[in-house]
């Protein structure tokens, strides 16, 4: 079992940056694609963005990548999110998540992710 703890969120005004961080146990996770989601208050989780074994990132808008960066430090057991320019609308809880099952792909379905932490909170104020 692979257990997964963020770290990082926090109240920041708008345009301003945050950088989230997500370790996790065990000796297996260089093997993972990690994947940080994220759910409003009354809204869906959606995918933020995700970064394979192999070094395969995704962002879910153009919006997102022109303004957040993944990485990962397999030495570390841990993956970064960090986050610039800040809007209002970046409120949310923020999960990290881990996938078994890919090596060189990232999926966006938060349903295809086997493990997750228990998320921080990050607030944008305008």
């Amino acid at each position: 079992q692979v257990q997964l703890v963020e770290s990082g969120g926090g109240l920041v005004q708008a345009g301003g940056s945050l950088r989230l961080s997500c370790t996790a146990s065990g000796r297996t996770f260089s093997t993972y694609t990690m994947g940080w989601f994220r759910q409003a208050p009354g809204k869906v989780r959606e995918f933020v963005a995700g970064m394979s074994a192999s070094g395969v990132i995704a962002y879910d808008t153009d919006d997102v990548k022109g303004r957040f960066a993944i990485s990962r430090d397999n030495a570390k057991n841990t993956v970064y999110l960090q986050m610039n320019s800040l809007k209002a609308e970046d409120t949310a809880v923020y999960y990290c998540a881990a996938d078994r099952t890919r090596y060189s792909s990232v999926s966006s379905i938060w349903s295809q992710y086997n493990y997750w932490g228990q998320g921080t909170q990050v607030t944008v104020s305008s």
